[in-house]
């Protein structure tokens, strides 16, 4: 029944990886909301501007089109992930799913949740005509049961951090040109510190998530704004060269600018969960 997956629900994509030895994640972001369930092993997962401590039984949320990493060490671990569209996601849901945060724990409710994705992973393999339906179903049932049961897992104010500074710089200021040396120097750190520091709590190095971050910009600007030239959004999102851009961008993309120009995100999800997965680290 598999190949009825992206007949019947294009929109919605389920992976089950059961004690596989760690590796770091290729996927950089998408253009759908991701749920992850760890259910054995442990990993760092950097989403946004921090990173968090993931252990068995937590639960990440990711909104669309945030920058995300997962590093799992070496370490031997279970997960299952589901990538969707708004559409299986209430809006009543869409509305609250702010106040949780990225990492959701409560171990009180572990029992439900290997129920709700075992209904999840059933549907999704025996697909039909009505799998979408039950789908939004179960998904928003999961939502549910998050949003009814406390959040045990405590932020941390982490506005003192380094690396959270530099990323807050290069989201702020990445249609102009930045160096690591000058965000060094502001922090009044060296060089080779800040980027032994944004590597380990990121997983990214620092030229990388720049490249990453301005490439998404382009992206939605290409999409969105299909008037502009391609080398005007190039140097809009902090390209200074237009053969560059298109080079980085048909790297991260496997499509070149000029195509996507005026384009939806109306790719099924079974096949564009790789965005920005094959950008190099390079200098900017």
């Amino acid at each position: 029944m598999k190949g009825n997956i992206a007949k019947y629900i294009p929109n919605y994509y389920y992976s089950k990886v059961v004690d596989i030895l760690g590796h770091e994640s290729t996927h950089h972001y998408h253009h759908a909301f991701e749920i992850y369930y760890m259910k054995s092993g442990e990993c760092n997962y950097f989403i946004g501007n921090r990173s968090y401590k993931v252990l068995p039984g937590d639960v990440i949320l990711i909104p669309s089109s945030i920058i995300h990493r997962t590093n799992y060490g070496g370490i031997v671990h279970s997960r299952l992930v589901i990538n969707c569209s708004n559409e299986y996601i209430p809006a009543s849901v869409m509305e609250r799913i702010g106040s949780i945060g990225h990492l959701y724990r409560n171990n009180k409710v572990l029992r439900q949740l290997d129920e709700i994705f075992a209904k999840i992973e059933k549907e999704y393999e025996n697909a039909d005509v009505l799998s979408s339906d039950v789908l939004k179903c179960y998904t928003a049932e999961l939502f549910f049961l998050i949003l009814r049961n406390e959040n045990e897992h405590e932020t941390e104010n982490e506005e003192s951090n380094l690396v959270v500074q530099a990323l807050k710089y290069i989201q702020h200021n990445y249609m102009n040109e930045v160096k690591l040396s000058a965000v060094a120097k502001m922090s009044s750190v060296s060089a080779e510190h800040l980027s032994r520091l944004f590597k380990k709590e990121t997983g990214f190095g620092f030229n990388e998530y720049l490249t990453i971050l301005r490439l998404q910009k382009a992206e939605f600007m290409l999409r969105n704004e299909p008037g502009r030239a391609v080398c005007e959004v190039a140097y809009a999102c902090g390209f200074n060269d237009g053969n560059y851009f298109s080079y980085k961008f048909k790297e991260a993309y496997g499509i070149s600018p000029s195509k996507i120009k005026g384009k939806k995100y109306d790719q099924p999800l079974q096949k564009s969960l790789g965005i920005g997965s094959r950008i190099k680290e390079d200098n900017v």
